[in-house]
């Protein structure tokens, strides 16, 4: 394969969209009017370490779809609007042209989905699969995007969503799980592989008056921390109150886990945790209390169903480290 046959075929895959395109992909950079605000983040993947193609029930276009999404769910922890995504691909010398093509098919699917428009990026020889993504999102007022810092206490501590299911899908790649039923299996393995950035529910966070929000990426033990230590609050939260995904109970059980611990602890779901006034709590559709702010200094504790207080940490990235098929 070579890069320009590639970058042609992109232009015909990719689709433009909205007005701020000026020029994109085939010049030497793409050209966006901008808005008031730029909103930036840049997330990779790897083979090998947040996936494993040898595994044939990973497909090459989850590849590309997961490569974006946990990209924008960066954008969507903020609130802001998606708008533009710049796709650089490591490709190892086994992959065939059709397999870079599924790679962006995927990818592009969720552009659609999302209303954003892959604008350019690069192409490398790698010997592992890579896939690094920038992706841009838009405000009109800084007001508007919410982030880890505006916890407040008596705030209500609520996710997204339901949580364990990328973990237990990752469990379930490595072989456990086998008593499930087909379709749940299948909807694991879709959570770790095919997650979905929450726009949808960010923008009514927004509308509730959310004080602090951050996506569900290394585990709710995690990244509840993040908001406790840039916002200087103390966060309670439930282990008896966090949803769990249809599967996860008895994957956690299966690995001799506690399942909340577990689900708590597991990340890559993608969900949101976010810190809101307690009356809005509920006005939100999906969300659920699992915990409180209180004052300061900053802290976060887990309380078990007895009552007692539980010792958590989520995935924490190690560079350097050998690598092995992991949550990010």
């Amino acid at each position: 394969m070579s890069e320009r046959s590639l970058i042609g075929a992109f232009e015909q895959l990719f689709t433009q969209r909205g007005t701020r395109n000026v020029s994109w992909i085939g010049d030497d950079c793409a050209v966006i009017r901008s808005e008031p605000y730029c909103v930036t983040s840049v997330d990779a993947i790897v083979d090998g370490v947040h996936f494993n193609l040898d595994d044939p029930r990973v497909k090459i276009a989850d590849v590309g779809h997961k490569a974006l999404a946990v990209a924008l769910s960066d954008l969507a922890a903020m609130a802001a609007q998606p708008g533009e995504a710049y796709l650089s691909l490591g490709i190892p010398s086994q992959m065939s042209e059709q397999d870079v093509l599924d790679l962006a098919a995927g990818a592009e699917a969720l552009a659609e989905a999302t209303g954003t428009t892959i604008a350019g990026g690069d192409l490398v020889r790698s010997p592992n699969l890579f896939c690094s993504v920038t992706v841009v999102g838009w405000s009109d007022d800084p007001a508007n995007l919410i982030g880890r810092v505006g916890a407040r206490p008596g705030d209500a501590v609520c996710v997204s969503g339901t949580l364990g299911a990328a973990a237990a899908g990752l469990a379930v790649l490595a072989g456990a799980g086998a008593d499930l039923p087909a379709n749940v299996t299948a909807n694991l393995i879709a959570a770790q592989m095919r997650p979905e950035p929450r726009f949808d529910c960010a923008r009514d966070l927004l509308d509730a008056g959310a004080n602090a929000l951050i996506d569900i990426s290394d585990g709710l033990a995690s990244d509840a921390g993040e908001i406790a230590s840039r916002s200087d609050v103390a966060i309670e939260i439930e282990l008896a109150a966090i949803p769990l995904a249809d599967g996860v109970e008895q994957i956690a059980l299966e690995l001799g886990r506690d399942p909340a611990q577990f689900a708590a602890s597991g990340g890559e779901d993608f969900e949101l945790c976010v810190c809101l006034p307690d009356q809005s709590a509920d006005s939100v559709a999906g969300l659920t209390q699992v915990g409180r702010v209180g004052e300061g200094p900053s802290a976060i504790s887990f309380i078990d169903s007895n009552n007692e207080p539980v010792e958590l940490s989520g995935y924490e990235h190690r560079i350097g480290d050998e690598p092995s098929a992991s949550a990010s």
